[in-house]
């Protein structure tokens, strides 16, 4: 039995799909980002309805695993740049917006169920950083993918600059934050983003085999684990993820960086 839920409608009332839909499949839920005109870029109505998503699964006793996909032809292109004046109006809606995309950091790390990013298409900025928070990131090998935030003179969030450095090394992390150059599937399977490569027909039934083999291990026994190697291996995560929030701030309210971005 499956429960269709929307969420971060623009308007209530207004006929619109939500921002995000959250699908309850047995012990999975299957969260989308739904803003296909957009390549699913982020505003406050889809972060909104990704923390919404992400805390119904949390307090779900039945769910076991959660797949975040993006409709349409891509992921997630990351930030909604058509919203950069909406978002830099005061260093206090700055803030709130940085928080809130760092929130979802939070749930998807700190939260019991195992997190699963199926990527096809563009996977750009915060959308990336969340898929490397994500406990496993399954690639379409036609994905492509980069972040951009250093171009236009922002920063980077989802406490990459410690989870990417660990993972791939900081020459690698440097390489990948600071010159922002495009990449496709492959290179996310080499520097460790991806997990496994599949063919995008194939990307969403392999994130449910997977999602269904980790709903049939011991529930305490797999939490305690995610955990244990999120606390060890990402011990530094709180710091990195400070650092950002005031570095991003900062990028935000730049008018170099705002004038940038809008030419983007």
């Amino acid at each position: 039995m499956t429960n269709d839920v929307k969420m971060g409608d623009a308007k209530m009332g207004d006929g619109k799909t939500g921002a995000v839909i959250s699908r309850h499949d047995g012990a999975i839920a299957w969260v989308k980002l739904n803003r296909p005109e957009r390549l699913n870029a982020m505003n406050r109505q889809l972060v909104d309805g990704l923390s919404e998503a992400l805390a119904r699964a949390e307090a779900d006793p039945s769910i076991r695993a959660v797949i975040l996909h993006g409709e349409g032809r891509a992921f997630c292109s990351g930030d909604d740049l058509k919203d950069l004046d909406e978002q830099t109006t005061s260093e206090a809606a700055t803030q709130a917006w940085v928080d809130a995309i760092q929130n979802i950091t939070l749930q998807i790390m700190q939260s019991r169920k195992i997190v699963i990013a199926a990527v096809h298409g563009w996977c750009v900025g915060g959308a990336l950083e969340w898929a490397v928070n994500c406990d496993f990131t399954l690639f379409a090998d036609n994905a492509r993918w980069f972040f951009p935030e250093v171009t236009y003179g922002l920063f980077v969030t989802g406490g990459v600059t410690a989870l990417l450095t660990k993972q791939a090394g900081p020459q690698v992390a440097k390489e990948l934050m600071i010159l922002g150059e495009r990449h496709d599937a492959r290179k996310a399977l080499e520097v460790g983003i991806a997990w496994k490569l599949f063919p995008e027909a194939q990307l969403l039934d392999e994130a449910r085999k997977l999602a269904l083999a980790i709903a049939e291990r011991p529930e305490n026994a797999v939490a305690d684990i995610k955990h244990a190697i999120n606390n060890g291996f990402h011990s530094s995560l709180a710091d990195a993820m400070a650092l950002e929030t005031r570095a991003t701030v900062s990028g935000f309210l730049s008018p170099d960086a705002q004038a940038r971005a809008k030419n983007f």
